[in-house]
């Protein structure tokens, strides 16, 4: 089988680049240890040197820093750092070799946070544990500074039941007989290079999800900004109605949304400390004398959940990383969530949609064997003609597209199905890696997490062995020469070793996959018999 051999050497290619593009990225590391902790709260260091309070609803805990109100660490209670780790993921952190901060404030000529200022503002609170109680729906934490002139200065964080957005409300009350104005700013700063010291989601093969910023305007619904970009000094600048900024990982995402009217600045700058800033600015605020201004912001720290990320913001779901095929992947999602409400396990999730899209492609998979069967007929025709006209290439091309039309043969039609079901493996590739609902979702036995690889290698095995099959019962059967038989011989190993740093769920649609192939391949040679018939040319019809 020409078409299937081909495609084999054109996949063994591809995986290969692949294996050589992760050898060839360098990683930065740096080395320092985070030190002095006392005791913990909900799974966030507290430090006794430091002015800081604590914030907790049922799903996020925080901490945040009184000089300013910025928030210096994040722990996401419903995911866990690593697989059975009683330890709560930690998004944001502050740490002697990591910052991952989001931080806000209000600048300009009368703003506490002006950079002409000796230091941020230093709030104060009247306790330093808030914690969200059983019968409550909503948390808000205000903290309060007073300038030299008497104006009052009151930071709110709200914090709602089972919700990762934190709306940021400053109360500003003019006690003064001049106008104020000042400009609201967020933003993201993280350190680019991650040390040895600390791990984040990530795969091992090297189609890997995006890290780095991103944002949103009205001329660009969605758009990456990578940290190359922002460590070479090619800084953001962009005003627009409206929009967000954020900070982005695989699984989880941490984003500004302006809620002011007018237009915001939204830029890009890098500290000489190996630190990228996403962030934004407000337009002017004016606060008349005497009187009071409310201003707002909300901040998502959390997981990247589609549904939820929609309704905070327009386009803020499109943070999701499922690469250059997202049109096939998130409608992939979409049925396999579908799927998953009914059955209650991703993996049997993956089983199912397996059968759909071997059912949607059928058609195109007879077609594939009725061009292939056909093509092994003529074989006696094309070697014949290639003997003839081996003196003649213009010839010889010209009397083997001359039969082709003769017997309404395409070439290609064996190769269309396989051009289709690449497509679809990639796509799920990228869903299994970028959706955060597969993280640490377990299958059966031994599988706990179908976003990571086998850790025993069982399935790649398995998936190997259905290879094997699927050569047996194809086109090794009709090569006559040893080393194309020998080199399709190895394809199975070959493509097991690949598929041993894939993820388990990938493997699996790839197994189920593999075994509807076998039952295809029984039934379509059973009916179409392309074994020689007395002549040697023709099939039995049945």
């Amino acid at each position: 089988m020409e078409v299937q051999r081909n495609f084999f050497i054109f996949a063994f290619l591809f995986f290969s680049f692949l294996i050589w593009q992760a050898w060839q990225k360098e990683s930065f590391f740096k080395s320092k240890k985070s030190e002095q902790t006392n005791h913990i709260f909900h799974g966030i260091d507290i430090q006794e040197n430091k002015k800081q309070i604590f914030i907790k609803n049922n799903v996020l805990s925080l901490v945040i820093n009184m000089y300013g109100g910025d928030i210096e660490k994040a722990s996401l209670l419903l995911y866990k750092d690593k697989l059975h780790s009683p330890k709560p993921f930690k998004l944001l952190d502050t740490a002697p070799d990591f910052i991952y901060q989001a931080q806000s404030g209000l600048i300009g000529k009368n703003g506490p946070d002006n950079s002409t200022n000796a230091s941020r503002p230093l709030y104060f609170s009247d306790k330093n544990i808030f914690e969200l109680k059983n019968n409550q729906t909503e948390l808000r934490v205000p903290i309060t500074w007073v300038s030299h002139e008497g104006v009052i200065y009151k930071k709110t964080f709200i914090l709602k039941l089972n919700q990762y957005d934190v709306d940021i409300e400053y109360d500003v009350y003019n006690a003064t007989q001049n106008i104020l104005e000042m400009n609201m700013f967020g933003q993201i700063k993280q350190t680019i290079n991650i040390p040895k010291t600390r791990t984040i989601d990530h795969h091992n093969f090297a189609l890997q999800t995006f890290r780095g910023a991103a944002y949103s305007s009205i001329n660009n619904k969605y758009e990456k900004y990578k940290f190359d970009k922002i460590s070479n000094n090619q800084n953001l600048h962009v005003i627009t109605e409206n929009g967000w900024i954020a900070m982005l990982q695989q699984y989880f995402a941490v984003a500004w949304i302006p809620q002011n009217l007018g237009k915001n600045i939204l830029y890009t700058s890098y500290l000489d400390n190996d630190i990228a800033v996403i962030g934004y600015k407000s337009s002017r605020i004016q606060v008349l004398p005497h009187s009071r201004s409310i201003i707002k912001s909300k901040l998502w720290i959390g997981p990247e959940k589609q549904q939820e990320m929609k309704a905070i913001a327009p386009y803020l779901d499109l943070t999701v990383d499922y690469g250059w095929l997202w049109f096939l992947s998130q409608p992939l999602f979409k049925l396999l969530t579908i799927l998953y409400n009914i059955l209650g396990n991703w993996g049997f999730a993956i089983v199912f949609i397996t059968f759909i899209m071997k059912g949607i492609t059928y058609p195109l998979i007879k077609y594939q064997y009725i061009s292939i069967s056909k093509m092994r007929i003529l074989q006696p025709k094309i070697k014949e003609i290639r003997e003839t006209y081996s003196y003649d290439k213009q010839r010889l091309s010209k009397e083997i597209i001359n039969l082709y039309k003769k017997e309404k043969i395409n070439p290609l039609g064996g190769f269309l199905p396989i051009l289709i079901q690449m497509p679809i493996f990639l796509s799920l590739y990228y869903m299994l890696i970028g959706s955060v609902e597969l993280r640490h979702a377990p299958f059966i036995l031994w599988i706990h997490d179908l976003s990571s690889q086998d850790p025993y290698y069982i399935l790649p095995i398995i998936m190997g062995i259905t290879m094997f099959f699927i050569q047996k019962t194809s086109s090794n059967n009709h090569i006559n020469d040893s080393i194309q038989k020998n080199i399709m011989n190895c394809m199975p190993i070959i493509f097991t070793v690949f598929f041993l740093w894939f993820p388990s769920g990938l493997v699996l649609y790839y197994i189920i996959s593999n075994l509807v192939t076998i039952i295809q391949q029984k039934f379509f040679l059973s009916y179409l018999d392309v074994s020689n018939t007395d002549d040697g040319k023709k099939p039995i019809n049945r």
